[in-house]
């Protein structure tokens, strides 16, 4: 078991604005994922999902409820999420993962974004192909013996696991599911009481492609200016 592949993550944001940008994202996750599946998060993989990352930034417990609440009541917006498809300069194909309650408007701020970074939107299908759509679980590797889990975990979906570290340099062990076995992946490490940093469902790029650092720059610039979008949740690409 080796280093695992991860995208190159980007942000401008100053660490207040980065944590109330988490906590907006991660209210609209458990919005919908609540309006999907119902409040018991016994019963509901994407709301445990929701909740772990929301332990992961130090969300307030009063947040998290009130965004439980909000998904039950009447006039909550009702957001839907939009994946839009494009590329950024130098042909790195991106998806922009959205969580919407107007699509005119998100559009329109993800296409400027592109135009103005050196990059254009496509159509539905053009770049997600090139993407294979995973759970992703972040784990904190303390104690836990890594060969004997993925073992115990090829039973359960497991793809694909190794290292890696996090925003602060922190070692994390990083497991991989195909998306319709993530439900079954994180029972298994919930009965395994392992310690959950984070998990996410991702879009992996099949083939990463490595740019020149200032050409790499390009494209980093247009991933900050659509992460500083208050629709978009995330953003991924071929940028190895």
């Amino acid at each position: 078991m080796g280093r695992i592949f991860e995208t190159r993550k980007h942000t401008m944001f100053a660490r207040y604005d980065r944590m109330a940008k988490q906590f907006t994202r991660v209210s609209k996750d458990i919005i919908i994922a609540v309006r999907a599946g119902g409040p018991n998060a016994d019963h509901n993989p994407a709301l445990r999902r929701c909740l772990q990352n929301a332990r992961a930034c130090n969300m307030p417990k009063d947040k998290v409820e009130n965004a439980i609440k909000r998904a039950l009541g009447a006039d909550t917006s009702d957001y839907a999420e939009v994946i839009y498809e494009g590329y950024a300069p130098h042909g790195i194909a991106v998806l922009v993962v959205t969580a919407t309650d107007n699509p005119t408007r998100t559009i329109a701020n993800v296409r400027v974004a592109f135009n103005k970074n050196g990059g254009n939107v496509g159509t539905t299908g053009s770049v997600n192909y090139l993407f294979k759509k995973m759970g992703t679980f972040r784990l904190n590797p303390e104690g836990i013996d890594a060969e004997e889990l993925e073992l115990e975990l090829i039973d359960h979906g497991l793809e694909e696991m190794g290292e890696s570290t996090g925003e602060k340099g922190e070692p994390l062990l990083i497991v991989r599911c195909e998306f319709t076995a993530f439900g079954e992946l994180q029972t298994a490490l919930e009965d395994r009481k392992l310690k959950v940093v984070s998990s996410a469902i991702e879009y992996l790029p099949g083939t990463p492609m490595e740019l020149p650092q200032e050409q790499a720059d390009d494209v980093l610039k247009l991933v900050a200016r659509l992460e500083g979008d208050d629709d978009v949740q995330d953003v991924f690409h071929t940028l190895g």
